[in-house]
């Protein structure tokens, strides 16, 4: 299993451990923004990215307005509220290597709660490019419905411009370059594939191998990471060996 498949498992099964934990409507409406933002657009009829993360938010029973005012804070029209983006670079215990993006109305009040939360796990903050430069911006799309034919969506995403087609648990994921991600996943859409998900991930270009103890106190502090309101995502260049897959699935 490629690195990247690894931590697709890791993030399906923490998805149900965040469902589980109540935070299920802070993801959705993170999702909501993020797509309102990105095609600076409120519509969902034109608007694929924001249709989807509404349809998750709907059918996990959140509230109408909480749905709207998602929207209206990521198209930056609250009075009182200007949303940046931006990203963090950092390191976890033993050095492993972590990137945070964030969207946020107080970058002091974001800046503030992931640096205490890397200290905190025995990390630090990084200068800005001391980390990025070990990873790369990847699409990743994964689609809906039971009983996919392998071999049609691979040509279908192949001639679009995907890079690679995985089944990882049944799950179908098709992986991009960053310059063709919206490309694959409109040509993917027109061939009337329905997109369970999708976004751009951090990729690193080379995995950093730790002692098991160390790995799961990466991934723990992954998890403080994306847990903190204002993260949007977080990667990191932590080696996943299959011993450490089966420490953290037991843990």
């Amino acid at each position: 299993m490629s690195g990247h498949s690894k931590w697709s498992t890791i993030k399906r099964k923490k998805g149900v451990a965040d469902a589980q934990r109540g935070k299920i409507f802070t993801r959705l409406a993170r999702d909501i923004m993020m797509a309102a933002r990105e095609g600076n657009n409120g519509d969902e009829n034109t608007n694929a990215k924001l249709k989807l993360a509404v349809t998750k938010a709907k059918a996990s029973n959140m509230p109408k307005e909480n749905i709207e005012r998602a929207i209206q804070r990521g198209l930056g029209k609250l009075e009182g509220e200007t949303m940046e983006e931006g990203t963090y670079e950092g390191y976890g215990p033993e050095g492993v290597a972590f990137i945070i993006d964030y969207m946020t109305d107080n970058k002091n009040r974001t800046l503030a709660d992931v640096k205490r939360t890397l200290n905190r796990a025995g990390g630090a903050l990084a200068s800005a490019g001391s980390v990025a430069w070990q990873f790369e911006q990847k699409g990743f799309i994964s689609l809906a419905g039971e009983n996919l034919d392998f071999d049609e969506v691979f040509m279908a995403a192949a001639e679009a411009g995907a890079e690679d087609v995985q089944n990882e648990d049944g799950v179908v994921i098709v992986y991009t370059p960053r310059e063709l991600f919206g490309a694959v996943e409109q040509a993917l859409t027109e061939a009337g594939y329905e997109i369970d998900e999708s976004e751009l991930r951090w990729e690193a270009k080379n995995e950093t191998s730790v002692s098991v103890d160390k790995a799961l106190s990466n991934i723990r502090l992954l998890g403080e990471l994306e847990d903190l309101d204002d993260v949007q995502s977080v990667a990191s260049n932590l080696a996943m060996t299959d011993e450490v897959i089966a420490a953290y699935e037991s843990d």
